[in-house]
């Protein structure tokens, strides 16, 4: 009775004496020293946030703008925002804001110049209910400054009549809207 006790204990020991070789095979240390480090990719998203709503204030308290975008996504390598469908009102403390919208935009790591890509749209109505509507593919907003510029086609309607050109400096603060180039404008007479 003790031999068949001892060959019982015998063979459990063998058994466990070869998953721990065979354990120690698989996890040795050597195997995890020739793995390659992983890399960052340039446009891996460190953070994302999605339905969002901001509100910017001036120093008085006064709105400075407020946004809503689908989703906005944070490129870590490069430090820039992208942005889903932002809709923005540029209010710069007064009742009648800017209006901008566009397909999608990318922000810089400070926030101080916004690209507008596809679909870019800018319209304000002032306060004797004239509209005034900015149209172009691609447009720069440096929101501190409040302005805006392209270099693009731009169509703008407003003021009684259809102005077109290619490049434009966009002074939002004074309402100075210049066209660089290839300028052409139809007005209804009254």
């Amino acid at each position: 009775m003790l031999s068949k006790k001892i060959r019982t204990i015998l063979l459990f020991a063998c058994i466990a004496a070869i998953f721990a070789a065979v354990g120690y095979w698989n996890i040795s240390p050597e195997r995890f020293l020739d793995r390659p480090a992983v890399q960052v990719e340039a446009n891996d998203i460190d953070w994302y946030a999605t339905n969002t709503h901001t509100l910017q204030y001036l120093p008085d308290g006064k709105v400075q703008y407020e946004m809503t975008s689908d989703k906005v996504d944070h490129v870590k390598a490069t430090d820039i925002t992208l942005v889903a469908n932002p809709d923005l009102n540029m209010f710069r403390g007064t009742a009648f804001p800017w209006h901008v919208q566009s397909k999608r935009a990318e922000v810089n790591s400070g926030g101080t110049e916004v690209e507008l890509i596809d679909s870019v749209r800018v319209a304000r109505t002032d306060e004797k209910n004239r509209t005034t509507i900015i149209t172009s593919t691609r447009m720069t907003v440096f929101p501190q400054q409040q302005y805006a510029q392209t270099e693009q086609p731009v169509r703008i309607d407003g003021a009684g009549g259809v102005s077109t050109g290619t490049g434009m400096k966009a002074y939002l603060k004074e309402s100075r809207i210049h066209l660089l180039s290839n300028v052409r404008g139809q007005y209804e007479a009254r």
